[in-house]
């Protein structure tokens, strides 16, 4: 995500002039610290939402005020904070995590009147349409597809054997990743479109397929449905 802070988030974030974050997913601090920068500069707060960081989360929420750690789980954090603006979801990538996550924050936007500016990393390959745990005993038995620590190739719906030629050119062979490519309530792209079909406010989606992919959620608004437009459109020109 952290690919994307300067020309797409960081700008949509002063445009919607965001004062309240959540961070889902903080793994070692890189995109945490970009965020608490833009928060320096503009009267904001930040929660990040980790079950392990890998950074001195303790030492640096003794430091920042405006700053606060849960380590935990999305799905157990997120009922507990009903007061934020906007949201990055980088945590785990697979369909129930993601749905269950925009759910919850639809839930709360309903009580509160508007659906936060939300980002989504990896809705292009390959978690697009993948599933991916970095908890598999955190996902019901139901929602879990097989998986197996094996490597990934664009244009492969199968995982790569680990005695193929093909393996020493694989991604992410060390993550718990889908047997397969595609199908029923799999993938972070999945997961949104399934919410967006059911969703109970009027909402905008936009989806960068470069860099992994980012998507990005909003409720349907003429100025910020315009300025995102313009955003992406100048992002992709400079590739």
């Amino acid at each position: 995500m952290k690919r994307f802070w300067d020309d797409i988030i960081q700008p949509i974030l002063f445009e919607g002039n965001v004062k309240s974050i959540i961070e889902i997913g903080s793994e070692v601090g890189i995109n945490t610290v970009k965020i608490l920068k833009y928060c320096s500069e503009n009267n904001a707060k930040l929660i990040s939402i980790d079950p392990s960081p890998q950074f001195d989360a303790d030492n640096l929420e003794n430091e920042i005020d405006y700053f606060k750690m849960i380590k935990d789980f999305s799905l157990n954090a997120l009922p507990e904070i009903c007061d934020y603006d906007a949201v990055l979801i980088d945590g785990d990538h697979n369909w129930y995590t993601v749905y269950h996550e925009l759910k919850l924050i639809e839930k709360t936007a309903l009580k509160k009147g508007r659906f936060p500016i939300t980002f989504l990393h990896d809705t292009d390959w390959p978690y697009g349409r993948r599933d991916m745990y970095y908890f598999p005993d955190t996902i019901p038995v139901e929602f879990r597809k097989k998986f197996a620590k094996k490597g990934m190739l664009p244009g492969y719906k199968s995982l790569i054997d680990a005695e193929s030629d093909l393996d020493k050119k694989s991604k992410n062979k060390n993550l718990n990743n889908s047997l397969f490519e595609s199908g029923d309530k799999n993938g972070v792209l999945t997961a949104v479109e399934d919410f967006m079909k059911e969703a109970s406010l009027d909402l905008s989606f936009y989806n960068i397929t470069s860099n992994n992919g980012l998507g990005i959620l909003i409720q349907k608004d003429e100025k910020m449905d315009l300025f995102i437009q313009f955003a992406i459109q100048k992002f992709n020109n400079s590739l």
